[in-house]
């Protein structure tokens, strides 16, 4: 048997009035969360959930994330996370895709209507026979008449509960990502891929006796949920969540909350920098003197910024890599030795990485390749997509898709993503879906998308596009409106061009190459 809500059940029979979470001044110890997560369990199974079901949550960093996440693995069942920031069409896609059963979300907020999204997604999902409205008031009614809530699933429900005996390779969590191309693809992980992931803490670097993480990262992503969620839960560390990434918050709780470990993407770490007079708003001594591990990833970490921060903090920035499919973590700077500025580290405990041509030979040191990974941490395959996973598992190797180099001492380095993909803040942003989104508009008859250098995020998304000769005229800024109608926030282009032709092949295909 191996079920990933070990972790927290292993840190609740160690340290049970430990702080687990901490949100603004709430703070629950693991026994808590532990005995929430059982009462989520004993609900599922008492609506009909059984083992192997899909479960949909939608929910962003808030002690609800942990308590349902861990409840619906007890279940014996399926997380599947979904990015906060889905539109109604958006959800119903990945709900439907992943034959969800269930599906938890936050009720949110007025600027952004969680619930009633949710709901409208929900509303189009065939098959998906269970909705529960997490309130922001636990004991509140649903902002949507008639629609359970969470308090309602848990109430009266016994605060213990017996794990289901799932097995290693038992799927415990489907993550969505568009792999190198087209619509969003569920990356099967099972129970055995996350907990070893979980457990590279001890690999990567010495956990103290009471590690304190800041969580900024969205825990429906990879990043957040393995390296720091369950990573935290392993070593029994205090997780204090923040929903949204904000400058003056997030050196606010490190200060308050005497935060040791911060992981986050390049920008996080340049809007902390560059935070005007944070040395009068804070105790910058006192975090410097706390923090003894901060984590990048997610996009190329510029070496400047790396070196500023390093200063101004002193505290090492470790760089890894690693994608949705590999759990995620495939490469990390070590904590002890030699550290790398630039590179993305070797590979971790128990996995292996190439860099191959196009006939899946090795390149030379120091030359470019594709980044290709075995080991543990591969996923089983992506879900009901069999020619999909044959195409990125060949000859037992994940093929990331992605561009880098391997020095002598075997560091490697990112090139290059995938060819077309844009990473927007983090994010990974993906034109062919994006694309595909814009012909449904009425005026566009072609649309070509690429991403543009951006200061702050990286890269900001820009669309080109060339209208129907019969279509009502409409506007750049009019097409950005509507494309934050139907597109999550991290994806719509904010930038259009309007052009009556666009640069093609001989075959017809748009060279994005002469746009960038």
């Amino acid at each position: 048997m191996l079920n990933l809500a070990l972790l927290l059940e292993e840190a609740t029979r160690q340290v049970p009035e430990r702080t687990a979470v901490i949100f603004n001044e709430m703070k629950l110890p693991y026994a808590a969360v532990n005995a929430a997560a059982n009462q989520v369990a004993n609900g599922l199974t008492a609506v009909g959930i059984q083992p192997g079901d899909k479960v949909a949550l939608s929910c962003p960093n808030l002690p609800y994330f942990p308590i349902v996440y861990y409840g619906i693995l007890k279940a014996g069942a399926v997380v599947v996370p979904l990015n906060v920031l889905l539109k109604p069409r958006e959800i119903a896609y990945h709900m439907q895709d992943s034959d969800a059963k269930a599906y938890f979300c936050f009720e949110g907020t007025p600027d952004l209507p969680m619930g009633q999204m949710g709901y409208a997604g929900f509303q189009e999902t065939e098959g998906c026979e269970h909705f529960f409205m997490m309130t922001a008031n636990p004991a509140g009614p649903s902002p949507i008449e008639g629609t359970k809530t969470l308090g309602m699933l848990m109430a009266e429900q016994p605060p213990t509960f017996d794990t289901v005996n799932t097995q290693a390779d038992d799927t415990a969590v489907i993550l969505y990502t568009s792999g190198t191309t087209g619509q969003p693809k569920g990356a099967e992980l099972s129970h055995s891929n996350m907990m070893l992931n979980a457990c590279l803490a001890d690999k990567m670097y010495t956990p103290a006796e009471h590690e304190v993480h800041l969580i900024s990262l969205p825990l429906f992503h990879s990043f957040g949920q393995t390296v720091q969620m369950n990573s935290g839960f392993y070593t029994h560390s205090t997780l204090t969540l923040l929903p949204r990434f904000d400058p003056v918050a997030a050196l606010g709780i490190m200060e308050r909350d005497n935060v040791t470990i911060f992981a986050g993407v390049p920008t996080m770490y340049w809007a902390m920098l560059h935070l005007p007079d944070a040395a009068e708003k804070f105790d910058l001594d006192k975090i410097s003197r706390n923090l003894s591990l901060c984590a990048s990833g997610g996009a190329a970490m510029p070496v400047e910024v790396m070196r500023a921060f390093e200063e101004k903090f002193s505290v090492p920035i470790l760089e890894g890599y690693g994608l949705s499919e590999t759990s995620p973590v495939a490469s990390f700077n070590p904590m002890e030795g030699v550290r790398k500025p630039g590179s993305v580290g070797i590979p971790v405990w128990g996995i292996q990485i190439r860099i191959v041509d196009e006939q899946d030979n090795d390149v030379p040191t120091g030359e470019m390749g594709e980044i290709v990974i075995k080991g543990h941490n591969i996923m089983k395959g992506y879900y009901n997509r069999p020619e999909a996973t044959a195409e990125v598992m060949r000859g037992g190797w994940f093929h990331s898709g992605d561009i880098g180099t391997m020095d002598e001492d075997g560091y490697i380095y990112i090139v290059d993503r995938v060819k077309d993909m844009i990473i927007r803040g983090g994010f990974n942003v993906y034109p062919r879906e994006i694309e595909e989104v814009l012909l449904l508009h009425p005026a566009i008859t072609l649309a070509a998308v690429i991403g543009i250098p951006d200061e702050k995020l990286g890269e900001e998304v820009k669309a080109f596009v060339i209208l129907k000769e019969d279509a009502e005229p409409v506007t750049a800024e009019e097409l950005v409106a509507w494309s934050k109608e139907n597109m999550a926030a991290y994806k719509y282009p904010r930038i259009f061009e309007i052009r009556e032709e666009l640069p093609m092949t001989a075959t017809g295909k748009i060279l994005k190459r002469e746009l960038k």
